[in-house]
């Protein structure tokens, strides 16, 4: 708790001299986000607009470079992504491969604005739907409102990211390394373990993550218990397994993610 209030503030210290956007853009630039689309106008334009207000903003044209992206640098805290990307993988692919292993918010930002595409998206891979021609300023706002929505990523997401010296997570590989070791997680132990991370310190309700995990099929508690039991035994302290380091259970409420800074 010390060494959060320390860091606290240090952020103050740095902004307390700015104007009020000033600081909203201090707080963005801690988040990245990821737009992929293969018309390079709208590159620019989200781009522009997203750096404008102090985003981490990285481009790329091809749902095929987006997972080389991610690969490299880590998840994002957010994807704006284009629909119909041809000749490669389209925006629908790319989404439904990225949540194999995350719960990863995504904004379709598309021409393709017919009822039956806007459902599909909105059903299976977004989070919300934005159609071409767009307005910068709506985009922005509605970005905002997603991060807020979702809850912040406590940990940096990077390639591999760093939970504490005896933990570390590579979300787009599926595996953990634990005292040093890898150790491989399914695609659902790595989901499951994205849901509680980006809300860590905070309870996740069983029902919210039976919901994103298994969005299209009804899902009880006893299949979230398995893969729950499966993900500790991998990355809890084999030693003491009356107290969980990390993934604590709530009676009658859900999970909570150890926050590091506790």
């Amino acid at each position: 708790m010390v060494l959060a209030t320390q860091i606290l503030y240090q952020s103050i210290r740095q902004v307390e001299s700015k104007t009020g956007k000033q600081i909203m853009e201090f707080l963005e630039k801690q988040h990245n986000i990821l737009v992929v689309d293969d018309n390079a106008y709208t590159l620019r334009i989200v781009k522009h607009t997203l750096d404008e207000a102090g985003f981490n903003v990285f481009t790329v044209t091809s749902g095929e470079e987006a997972l080389r992206n991610i690969a490299e640098r880590g998840l994002p805290h957010l994807a704006i992504v284009d629909i119909h990307m041809p000749p490669g993988m389209s925006g629908f692919e790319f989404c439904h491969t990225v949540h194999q292993y995350s719960d990863l918010p995504i904004i379709m930002l598309t021409a393709a604005g017919d009822e039956t595409t806007i459902l599909e998206g909105l059903e299976k891979y977004a989070e919300d739907y934005i159609v071409k021609p767009f307005s910068p300023g709506e985009l922005l706002a509605r970005v905002r409102r997603l991060l807020k929505r979702m809850g912040e990523f406590v940990y940096p997401l990077a390639s591999l990211t760093y939970v504490d010296d005896r933990l570390q997570i590579d979300f787009p590989q599926r595996r953990a390394v634990v005292n040093g070791q890898p150790v491989s997680l399914t695609p659902t132990e790595t989901k499951l373990l994205y849901l509680l991370m980006r809300n860590a310190g905070r309870t996740v309700t069983t029902e919210y993550i039976l919901r994103r995990l298994w969005p299209a099929e009804i899902a009880y508690e006893d299949r979230l218990h398995v893969h729950l039991h499966r993900l500790r035994r991998k990355i809890e302290d084999k030693q003491d397994k009356t107290r969980p380091r990390y993934i604590v259970s709530e009676r009658g409420a859900g999970y909570t993610f150890r926050r590091l800074t506790e």
